[in-house]
Formats: C-alpha cells, structure tokens, sequence
C-alpha cells in the first residue's frame, strides 16, 4: 500500500523533473534554434555559449555576486547571532525582524529596492531633499556597479536565515565548555574566537552550501530588481539562459548554459553529500 500511495508521485517526479533534466541535455547537444531539433550536433552549442561575451559576462558577474554574497551573509549572520546570544531583552522581536525578510519572496525584494536605489524617487532623492544636493548614489543604473545592487538586495533578504542558522548551533554548544574556559580565565571575545565558532563548522558548512546555491540559481531578483541590465551589465547565468531560451530563440545555447548551471551546483552539493554520507557511516 505504501509504494501504491508513492507511485503517483514518484512517477511525476520521473518525468517531470528528471526526464526533462534528460531532455535539456539532448537539447544542449543538438542544432536547436528558434525550434528544438534532436540531432546530434557535438558540442556545437557549448563552443557558441563559451565565445558568447554576453556569457562570459554573466559568469564573471555570478563570481562577483557569489563571492560577495556569501561572504557578507556568513559574516552579518554570525555577528547578529552572537548578539542575540547574550540573551538580551526583547531578542524575540528583534530574531522576527531580522527573519523578517526572509519571509518575502524575490520579487518583493527585488521591487522593493529598486524603488528605495532609484536616483529619482529613492535614497539618492531622499538625500537631496533634506539638503545634500551634491550626493549621488546611481549604482542601479551605472553599468559597472548594477551588480552590487543585487548583492545588497540580497543579503538584506538572507542574512536573518543565515543569523538563525547561526544562532541555533550557538545554542546548541554545551554550556559547561564555556564555564570551564571562564573559569580558565578566558575573556568572552577569546571564547568564541577559540572554542565556539570552531566548533560550529558544519553549521558554516550547511549555511555556505545554501547561500551558494541561492547565488547559483539567482533569477527573480535580478529580473525585479534591474532586468539584467543596463544592457546586460548585471546579468547572471539564469537569466542569460531565459533571454536565450524564450525571448532571443536560442534554445540550444539555452540549453547549454542550463547544463552549465546544473553543473556548477552539482560540484557544490556533491561533495556536501559525499561528507555528511562519509560521516553517518563513519558514525
């Protein structure tokens, strides 16, 4: 009766999720254009997406969001986490409004601070009114610094589920630990630099596996917040996949950046799951 129950399930999950993975590869490896063909065509579309400057645009714009992203999450996260842990009055409202966010999807985000880094209605004209006329603040429309504006988007949105990663394991450290180190002598900043957040590295792991796979498949936001532009100064391998896939007719190079992607999380997950396999059996 159970696997008569799962079947159903099992079954769409098959086709709709790994058959079309299968599908998208075939693709990648044919001649489709504007219509999808399947021949074998070789690596015809990989050669095209790697000499595509619109490509290697997006890749180094999703290192420079990655990078940052992550970075900047794991150290804002960690920092208000061990705010919180001092058990301070009212930590309940202040976890909510850091969680806050989170609760919003990526469009919301994305909308949202487009409208507060808009030059004409936003941050830059707040500032002129109230008497700075001279500041300037145009990254949302600077073509060299669009992609920042989708860094700072995004770890507004994630930073609060990093912090409650963080905060978790930092009550999960064994209390007798730290009274030993205090009695030791140890000051509370020497206390988390050497014991607590040492011991807290699968929780660094875990929350950099998710941030990375937030960055790596990044679509929303960036078509709410700046639409991959100006131009293309800010887009990132998914959005490079969609205009070509569905609005420039090129659903073999589509196809091609979307096995790239897939790739790319695969080399993220894959040793995650080699480890925490490793260490269950190893349990």
């Amino acid at each position: 009766m159970p696997k008569l129950v799962l079947a159903p399930t099992f079954v769409i999950a098959l086709v709709f999720i790994h058959g079309f993975i299968l599908l998208n590869a075939w693709l990648s490896f044919s001649s489709s254009r504007m219509m999808p063909k399947y021949d074998w065509a070789g690596l015809i579309q990989y050669q095209r997406l790697f000499e595509n400057e619109r490509s290697a645009v997006a890749a180094r714009n999703l290192f420079i969001f990655a990078t940052l992203f992550i970075l900047i999450c794991l150290l804002l996260g960690l920092l208000m986490a061990i705010f919180l842990d001092q058990r301070i009055r009212g930590e309940g409202v202040i976890r909510t409004i850091y969680l806050y966010p989170m609760a919003l999807s990526f469009i919301v985000t994305g909308t949202a601070w487009k409208w507060i880094l808009n030059p004409g209605l936003g941050f830059e004209k707040l500032m002129h009114d109230i008497g700075f006329e001279t500041f300037q603040f145009d990254w949302l429309i600077n073509p060299d610094m669009a992609i920042y504006t989708v860094v700072i988007a995004a770890v507004w949105q994630s930073s609060g589920f990093v912090m409650a990663l963080f905060l978790a394991g930092l009550r999960g450290i064994d209390d007798s630990i730290v009274k030993a180190a205090q009695i030791d002598g140890a000051s509370l900043p020497m206390i988390y630099r050497k014991i607590i957040i040492p011991g807290m590295r699968p929780v660094f792991f875990s929350a950099f596996i998710i941030l990375a796979h937030i960055a790596i498949k990044s679509f929303d936001l960036v078509m709410a917040l700046t639409g991959g532009g100006p131009g293309y100064a800010s887009d990132l391998p998914a959005t490079f996949m969609y205009t070509f896939a569905f609005t420039r007719g090129q659903i073999g190079i589509g196809a091609a950046s979307a096995m790239m992607m897939l790739l790319t999380v695969m080399a993220v997950i894959v040793p995650y799951l080699y480890s925490e396999l490793r260490s269950n059996r190893h349990a």
